[in-house]
């Protein structure tokens, strides 16, 4: 449902068509949920089929061409509300890095460094990106933000604007957190190495 409830909740914000859906989703939810182009498209299609959104044909170019804009329904409200009602079921952890981390006896001490300066990486540039996200909704310069909040009054800003930013806060927390573990597996190396 994570794919459907993020796709509804940007719909919910008014009409878009499939590649609108696309551009936001890359630039706003994306952040915090994943899912390839490829996954959005047929998954617009079945949300229709199954009465979540409601399908319009719109003109594009100048030929008498259209494409489908859609729109999300009372049944699709329903069920965004219906998902925020249910508590998360969370799944068992699966989590490379740690697992590697637990079987560096494998590798040199080097390949080890490898991976946790990998790892260090990888979540700067996570908490980088997060952190652009947050001052982009402190700022009220996200597009995406703007679209959502023209649809509600304006003394109810501040609450959804709290709301965003507070996920972008935990993704920030958990890359520090990450680059704090990386790090202290660097020291216990030298640590163990005697360096």
């Amino acid at each position: 449902m994570s794919l459907r409830a993020a796709l509804l909740a940007l719909i919910s914000a008014g009409p878009l068509t499939g590649y609108d859906v696309v551009k936001h989703f890359r630039s706003s939810v994306g952040h915090v949920w994943h899912a390839p182009d490829s996954q959005i498209y047929p998954e617009l299609r079945k949300m229709q089929a199954e009465g979540l959104l409601e399908a319009t044909e719109v003109p594009w170019g100048s030929k008498g061409a259209t494409k489908t804009q859609y729109a999300i329904s009372p049944a699709g409200r329903e069920a965004l509300a219906q998902w925020q009602a249910t508590p998360l079921q969370y799944a068992p952890e699966r989590d490379q890095a740690h697992l590697l981390a637990a079987y560096f006896e494998w590798g040199t001490p080097e390949t080890a460094r490898e991976r946790l300066r990998e790892h260090i990486a990888a979540y700067e540039a996570a908490k980088a990106s997060a952190l652009k996200q947050a001052q982009d909704i402190r700022e009220r310069t996200s597009p995406t933000l703007q679209r959502r909040l023209a649809g509600y009054d304006p003394q109810d800003w501040d609450r959804i604007a709290a709301f965003k930013l507070f996920a972008y806060e935990g993704k920030i927390a958990r890359a520090e957190a990450e680059i704090a573990w990386a790090r202290r597996g660097l020291e216990l190396l030298d640590e163990l190495d005697g360096d």
